[in-house]
């Protein structure tokens, strides 16, 4: 996990670069990039205001660590120890790419009036669009792996493909993030799924090949 970790972040810090200083000077695109915040911004209202402050609260700072703590108590209540440590070591590994990326590619916000007061030099990724993905659709990850029902994996992923696309809309309508931020963030997020999910595969199959070499040394006992 410790390696993925280190590979997640060295491509989000390369992404990130190329981005900033060779794509979006390129063929208009960082202008194209603005026009798209520039519309949002115009096309605000209070409905709208209020929406997307409720897109930032659900992957913030403050949600996220509350969601994860108590999906990893109920499960480790249950003794489902893999399933506790997939949820916290999914936002903890996507938090620890995100902010390594953001240390190293400075990129200035949306030059739109900004709704939330934080640096305007972290504009790429998006944080909270990694931590959607990471948070709820791990969840949904988990749910449609453990269970059978077409319809019920389908509305879980249909479920979080909303929440994720709401929180990236919310945060680009409150000119947080371009485009190509969410971009980035889409990647660190689903990069930090596949990363624990793979090493919870691992551990999974470690566990499995050590019962097997316990069940044959007792049958030889």
């Amino acid at each position: 996990m410790l390696a993925g970790l280190a590979v997640i972040a060295a491509l989000s810090i390369g992404l990130g670069l190329l981005v900033t200083r060779v794509v979006e000077p390129a063929w208009g695109i960082g202008a194209a990039n603005e026009r798209v915040n520039e519309w949002l911004a115009v096309h605000r209202s209070a409905t709208r205001t209020h929406g997307s402050l409720l897109g930032s609260i659900i992957a913030g700072g403050v949600v996220l660590p509350i969601v994860v703590a108590c999906c990893a108590i109920a499960f480790a209540g249950l003794r489902r120890w893999r399933i506790a440590a997939f949820f916290v070591f999914a936002l903890a590994v996507e938090s620890a790419a995100y902010r390594a990326t953001t240390l190293v590619v400075r990129s200035h916000r949306p030059r739109v009036p900004r709704l939330d007061q934080l640096p305007v030099n972290a504009s790429y990724p998006s944080g909270h669009t990694a931590a959607a993905i990471a948070v709820y659709g791990g969840a949904a990850l988990l749910l449609t792996s453990r269970v059978a029902n077409r319809l019920v994996r389908i509305f879980a992923w249909t479920l979080a493909l909303a929440v994720v696309t709401f929180v990236a809309s919310a945060r680009m309508y409150r000119g947080m993030h371009h485009p190509l931020d969410v971009a980035g963030g889409v990647f660190v997020g689903v990069a930090a799924l596949a990363v624990v999910a793979f090493a919870c595969r691992t551990a999974d199959a470690a566990a499995d090949s050590r019962d097997r070499v316990h069940a044959s040394l007792g049958a030889r006992a």
